[in-house]
């Protein structure tokens, strides 16, 4: 194990499924005490990535490291320090509640029991059901609380909250706050949920048919991509060859919006005495950002 080596460390890492590319040529490095988080619509290869970290599947090209070790040749001390939260839960259905946190506890050395047990009433899970009786949702906090309560070095989680209600999301991410508070754990947060990403991320990752689109400070990507509106006192062009970043471009008459991304005062400036218009700039959502980005270059008059 390399102690210098990055927590997540991932190149030129391609998988298929026979003829179909599920994941092709992604690299990304995640930091020491960065929380990031994974974006992609339904079939990105989000999953995969994360199976393919774990080492539960094997890539068709490139490799992967946690913690210093090849993804597929895990040591049992690496994986006691890797939490990992599956979109679908299947823990010891068989076990009540109180059974299959011991039997999992049994298996980690910094098993923190007082957060295990705060986790069991922060959730509201009746320690004497049986696990293969719990909701959906239910199955899912017992799953956050089997990943939290060894205190992981890092975190792998895939779409963590798809089917917990409000209240439940809220707690979770309260919890996983509080767990990188000191700067030590890495988390890779795989959801649909940008608002999610927004409150809790530091970074973020975006995938589009299993190719990294973007990875990079959070609030860089936000203040990179910015909605545009023009006003000029003559017809617009119906396109804007030349002016770099433009993702979408809607012309009508003497007004248009554009999103760009960039240098956006330099877009901006360029625009004003080009085209001899107004320019106000508007701030854009996260969410409103991955869909411009996801959809690439439009221009239409």
């Amino acid at each position: 194990m390399n102690p210098t080596a990055s927590p997540v460390d991932v190149r030129h890492l391609a998988k298929s499924f026979g003829t179909r590319p599920a994941l092709t040529d992604v690299s990304l490095v995640l930091a020491p005490g960065t929380v990031t988080g994974l974006l992609g619509r339904n079939g990105a290869g989000k999953t995969t990535l994360i199976k393919c970290l774990l080492g539960l599947l094997r890539p068709t090209a490139g490799s992967s490291s946690i913690l210093g070790e090849t993804s597929s040749d895990l040591s049992p001390a690496v994986k006691a320090r890797v939490g990992y939260v599956p979109q679908e839960p299947v823990i010891y259905p068989w076990m009540r509640v109180r059974q299959g946190i011991a039997y999992q506890g049994a298996f980690y050395e910094r098993w923190d029991h007082a957060l295990a047990n705060e986790l069991l009433k922060t959730f509201a899970l009746d320690e004497r059901q049986r696990i293969g009786a719990l909701s959906v949702g239910q199955l899912q906090k017992l799953a956050i609380l089997l990943a939290l309560a060894p205190r992981p070095d890092v975190l792998l989680l895939d779409e963590p909250v798809a089917a917990l209600d409000p209240e439940g999301r809220r707690d979770f991410l309260r919890l996983l706050v509080d767990l990188v508070a000191d700067g030590t754990r890495t988390v890779l947060l795989s959801t649909h949920i940008t608002t999610d990403v927004e409150r809790v991320c530091s970074h973020v990752a975006i995938l589009k048919e299993g190719k990294l689109l973007q990875m990079t400070d959070l609030d860089e990507l936000r203040a990179s991509v910015k909605e545009l509106r023009l006003t000029a006192t003559r017809p617009l062009p119906p396109a804007l060859p030349g002016v770099p970043g433009v993702l979408r471009y809607q012309a009508t008459d003497s007004s248009a919006v554009l999103t760009v991304q960039g240098d956006i005062p330099a877009i901006a400036a360029r625009l004003r005495r080009e085209l001899t218009a107004e320019v106000t700039v508007v701030d854009l959502s996260l969410e409103d950002v991955f869909l411009e980005l996801h959809s690439g270059t439009k221009e239409s008059p």
